[in-house]
């Protein structure tokens, strides 16, 4: 089939065949479709739009395009269970709902990504750590599996080798925001690692790619109802992204509070109940549990009894990070030689926050890539990020920053005075905060 034929039909309007669908994907992996041609494909698709069909072809064509995971020989005595969220600030779930699933039976074979724009990757927080092996052998990686339930990792070059080249060229032609084409980003991998259940945390609101909940709801009907059509049971919670996940943002500063919440040092309330949730949804899909509220009550126990946190310290150990990671508190994580605070102007209620702006301050910090081939400065981050509403007095720290040099820390805290308020308790009511999950998406 001609690539510029099939262009002409979808830039046309015309719903795509599934052969038409798998040779756009065939081009796309063995390079016979050009960058240019890639490039107007992705266009039409913004442009005009796919259907489910279409789009469960492109998503099983993109799994299908390379390595696929068969956990069969593994033999693993429970389900295969996977969570994918589309990125926050201070978002590290990721690192405590693996080994709070796995100590509830489920093996979690996460494939992580890095940090796209102003949002953290999973894979840049364990980064962190040297000697963690991000892409481990498959050998490695099925024995870390066994031993800890939860092994967290990269995808490899040849695991949906269409979505990589296809993402870059996106990228860089602004048409990163189609829905289709992140449906199939997204599924493509997660279809490619041989899940038997998927939960996906679609965010929303100001720290989100979904500013709007009819956006975040679209995008999490289309990733229930392609997963599902692909045979992926999958089931979406949109929640809330106006503030800061839990209270640090940055890479080793995010993994400190992840051992703070397994070791029951200290655990954010709204962080706490997120994890919850997105693990309860995870066990019932997976059969391990009767109903989500059921699977939310086995993994606060995992946290209670501390069987989530040895988890997590024997994959740690297994791919290669620090054996004492619970006892030390975070063991070989890096400290930044700079941490200074930005304080309260003046007595009165923590304003509302540009979310968005608050990890681009963390990018600038060295936190993030201005491009891809940017290395990240793990170090860099926020702390202690007081949420909206909170009550402050004149010199109280709103936040601290971690930065690698003086000057660094104080254009980041030029910025953050900006904005950051302090609004006069006499004209301003505290803050009323929704609940964490806005919405429950079922197939």
């Amino acid at each position: 089939m001609l690539a510029q034929e099939i262009i002409r039909a979808k830039r046309e309007g015309r719903a795509l065949s599934g052969p038409e669908v798998q040779a756009f994907v065939s081009g796309i992996t063995d390079g016979s479709w050009s960058d240019a041609q890639v490039a107007a494909m992705a266009m039409a698709v913004l442009l005009r739009g796919m259907g489910r069909a279409e789009t469960t072809a492109l998503t099983l064509a993109m799994a299908h395009s390379g390595e696929r995971l068969d956990w069969a020989t593994a033999r693993l005595p429970g389900p295969v269970l996977d969570k994918h969220s589309t990125g926050g600030v201070g978002d590290k779930v990721s690192l405590m709902l693996a080994p709070m699933v796995a100590a509830c039976g489920g093996f979690v074979p996460m494939i992580s990504g890095r940090g796209l724009g102003h949002t953290g990757g999973t894979l840049d927080k364990l980064a962190s750590w040297p000697g963690y092996q991000l892409t481990p052998e498959p050998a490695l990686m099925q024995r870390v599996l066994r031993e800890a339930g939860c092994a967290i990792v990269g995808a490899s070059a040849s695991l949906a080798p269409a979505d990589r080249r296809l993402y870059a060229i996106r990228d860089v032609t602004a048409t990163v925001e189609s829905l289709p084409l992140i449906t199939a980003s997204i599924l493509s991998k997660k279809l490619a690692a041989g899940l038997q259940g998927l939960v996906m945390d679609v965010k929303v609101g100001n720290g989100a790619f979904c500013a709007s909940l009819a956006e975040a709801e679209a995008l999490a009907r289309s990733l229930v109802e392609v997963a599902g059509g692909a045979g992926l049971p999958t089931r979406a919670l949109v929640t809330d992204m106006n503030q800061v996940l839990g209270r640090h943002a940055g890479n080793a500063l995010e993994v400190r509070e992840a051992i703070d919440f397994l070791t029951g040092t200290a655990r954010e309330p709204r962080l706490l109940a997120l994890t919850l949730a997105l693990s309860g949804e995870l066990l019932a899909l997976g059969g391990l549990a009767g109903s989500p509220a059921q699977g939310e009550s086995l993994a606060r126990a995992s946290l209670e009894s501390g069987h989530a946190a040895e988890r997590f310290a024997r994959m740690v150990a297994g791919l290669g990070g620090p054996a004492q990671v619970l006892e030390a508190s975070g063991a070989g994580l890096p400290l930044a030689p700079v941490v200074r605070p930005l304080l309260a102007p003046c007595d009165g209620l923590v304003g509302p926050v540009d979310t968005r702006a608050l990890g681009l301050v963390i990018v600038e910090l060295g936190g993030g890539r201005r491009r891809a081939e940017d290395a990240i400065d793990p170090r860099v981050g926020l702390a202690d990020v007081l949420p909206p509403g909170s009550a402050v007095q004149r010199g109280e720290p709103l936040l601290w920053v971690h930065a690698a040099s003086d000057g660094a820390a104080d254009a980041a805290l030029d910025r953050l005075a900006q904005l950051l308020c302090v609004l006069d308790p006499q004209q301003a009511r505290p803050a009323e905060h929704g609940p964490v999950v806005c919405a429950v998406i079922d197939a």
